[in-house]
């Protein structure tokens, strides 16, 4: 969420276009959906923007909006963070990560359902945009929600998604008090930075796994194959 519509489109873009630079960097598969995380942050800003140029209410922008914020981060984020650790380091590791996937899979079904009953409504107040859909136990809805994004960074064992979690965290804390106040909203530079370092990890050597073979190295090997001569033809005598 940026403060205008201009600003909500040129962070979609600049998030999007650092989702596509790291999906093209992704050099194993199940890295792929964390590296594809700034594309969904990214169709997120946008999505935003055509809701500021409608004015805001209940329509298709606002339910789009709700969706992706809503029940699909809250699963989709553990999961990929568990993707891209794969294999977790010892079983304290796997089991580390097993909260944040349970917190995550409840959370989503809890809004999910929510989404199913209620009117997303979106109200614009200067330059912030407040939506409103009516959470049963939003003190609880809000503890899963965070357990599952910010807690699977934190609990990832990896260094740069340890520092992803921290970033998101404390930057969360600032933007919801900056949004509250109906001050301004910055949540689109949070996830700006949050996409920077997800590019940096994408960077980062994967140590041993599948990687992804590009045509040009299928080729190179290929050349580097001897190449046999065609057996010689016998001449064949008088008969």
């Amino acid at each position: 969420m940026c403060w205008s519509a201009t600003a909500d489109l040129v962070a979609g873009i600049a998030i999007g276009a650092v989702g596509a630079v790291c999906v093209v960097r992704v050099r194993r598969a199940r890295d792929l959906p964390l590296a594809a995380l700034p594309l969904l942050l990214g169709a997120h800003q946008i999505i935003e923007a055509a809701l500021w140029h409608g004015g805001g209410g209940s329509g298709p922008a606002t339910l789009a909006w709700a969706v992706i914020a809503l029940p699909v981060l809250p699963l989709y984020v553990p999961l990929a963070v568990a993707s891209g650790t794969w294999p977790p380091r010892g079983r304290a590791g796997g089991l580390r990560l097993a909260v944040p996937l349970a917190a995550g899979a409840a959370t989503a079904a809890v809004l999910a359902h929510r989404l199913t009953e209620a009117t997303v409504t979106a109200e614009i107040h200067g330059r912030t945009v407040g939506y409103a859909v009516g959470l049963p136990a939003p003190a609880a809805v809000l503890a899963g929600y965070l357990l599952a994004t910010v807690g699977a960074l934190l609990l990832s064992g990896d260094r740069t998604l340890r520092l992803l979690g921290a970033v998101t965290g404390a930057g969360a804390v600032i933007c919801a008090l900056l949004w509250r106040t109906a001050f301004i909203s910055t949540w689109c530079a949070l996830a700006a930075v949050a996409s920077l370092l997800i590019l940096r990890w994408v960077r980062r050597d994967p140590g041993p796994g599948v990687r992804f073979a590009s045509a040009a190295g299928a080729r190179k090997a290929g050349d580097d194959t001897p190449h046999r001569a065609p057996p010689e033809r016998q001449q064949k005598g008088p008969p």
